[in-house]
């Protein structure tokens, strides 16, 4: 029985204690700096979305202007949505996924539409409505609370310089010793709730948050389907496309080649008996066509998926497309760790149809490949110094997007006129 009480009273001592860190704890002081910052966001927010919606609509008429005002409350909007997800990063550690951007390949239109009209956008202009009424509903309690119990507490400090000698609540006189005993003691208790109080609104708080400026939600994810969709069908033209190319060049290059090989053999077989000196000279002219449709045949297999890729990795197959090509290319390769295979082989095609292009059209003197890789991402940039003016809707440069896209990854074209000309791709190499 003794030794019960002893462990009651050392849990309770224990409990009372922990009720005391977390009024000194830092989590509960940024738990309250952010429910009452709340209100200055909110406030600024609501006034922008307030003023600038209504006017928009109003001047809709008016050569534009008010699609151009609608346009910049749904881009504060969103802006304030990113300031919002920092903010709960920084006072509360809550790490809240942003909505995934529109895809890179996507049409400019359609990112500006998406940015106005998609389903992000409207949770983001429903939270910048809704912050300072939500606010305000936490602060409230929370400020009631601090404050009330930090007038009680200290109560017997001021309570006889106060008008009347005493504190008075409602018709009651607080007054005399266990009067303020018993204000103190409720203060106390208040002073220990608070800290409670003020950590579970702002808890709640994330999770409104997380809801509606977050990614994972059910139009969040149905838009994530539709874009995963769109990607498996452009990845599905890509290879389609692919094979047609790699059938178009068996048919056109070694196929005519063993064609034109197998005449000439007939021919000089024909001629042994009585021309062995000419049927000599077609024989040598056969086995210069064996060796092209052989060096054909080589060139097909190393832009589909060469052995060395999959033996020796993206260093070693990366020289050799450097080695074979007209334009001098510098390869710097920085892989810790080696990617999957499939990422590799999509890296691999990327710089083998930039370089192709760099040959081709953009009459560049130098051309440099740079590959690195940081935690999950691979990252490939192409670089060369021609004439620039690529064009990113091309179908050369579509296809390498789709093929990009289609495993999440995403790719960027800079090429003013003039260049230079920069390509950049990001792959995830995430299990």
């Amino acid at each position: 029985m003794a030794e019960r009480a002893a462990g009651t009273g050392a849990g309770g001592a224990a409990g009372l204690l922990e009720a005391v860190t977390w009024i000194l704890s830092p989590t509960t002081w940024l738990a309250l700096i952010h429910v009452l910052a709340g209100l200055i966001t909110g406030l600024v927010a609501f006034v922008v979305i307030v003023i600038g919606i209504p006017l928009g609509v109003g001047l809709l008429p008016v050569l534009g202007i008010g699609a151009a005002i609608l346009i910049a409350t749904f881009w504060f909007s969103r802006q304030f949505a990113r300031a919002e997800r920092a903010r709960f990063a920084l006072l509360l550690g809550e790490h809240i996924p942003a909505p995934p951007p529109a895809p890179a390949a996507a049409r400019a239109w359609r990112r500006m539409w998406l940015a106005v009209a998609g389903p992000a956008a409207w949770r983001n202009l429903g939270y910048a409505l809704l912050r300072l009424p939500l606010s305000a509903l936490e602060a409230v309690p929370v400020v009631a609370v601090w404050s009330a119990a930090l007038v009680l507490v200290t109560l017997p400090a001021y309570s006889a310089a106060l008008p009347g000698g005493a504190a008075h609540l409602g018709g009651f006189r607080l007054d005399g010793f266990w009067w303020l005993a018993l204000a103190v003691l409720t203060g106390a208790l208040l002073l220990l709730a608070a800290p409670v109080l003020t950590r579970a609104l702002a808890v709640a708080d994330a999770s409104v948050g997380r809801r509606l400026i977050g990614f994972g939600g059910t139009a969040e994810l149905t838009a994530r389907i539709g874009e995963l969709e769109t990607s498996r069908a452009r990845v599905l033209d890509a290879a389609e496309a692919e094979r047609m190319r790699i059938e178009r060049d068996l048919h056109d290059g070694a196929q005519q080649r063993l064609v034109s090989l197998a005449m000439e053999l007939g021919r000089a077989k024909a001629r042994f008996t009585t021309d062995p000196e000419g049927a000599a000279a077609i024989v040598g002219q056969a086995h210069e066509q064996a060796k092209e449709a052989l060096a054909e045949l080589r060139n097909l297999v190393r832009g589909v998926h060469p052995p060395v890729l999959t033996d020796r990795g993206l260093d070693a197959a990366l020289s050799g497309l450097a080695a074979l090509s007209p334009v001098p290319v510098t390869v710097r390769v920085d892989l810790p760790v080696r990617p999957p295979a499939a990422i590799e082989a999509i890296a691999y095609f990327v710089v083998a149809e930039a370089l192709t292009n760099v040959a081709k059209h953009a009459d560049a003197r130098h051309a440099e490949v740079t590959v690195r890789r940081a935690g999950d991402v691979l990252t490939v940039v192409i670089f060369d110094d021609g004439a620039g003016g690529a064009d990113p809707g091309g179908q050369g440069l579509t296809g390498l997007a789709a093929r990009v896209i289609g495993v999440d990854g995403q790719l960027r074209v800079t090429s003013p006129a003039g260049g230079p000309t920069s390509l950049e791709v990001v792959l995830p190499c995430g299990s």
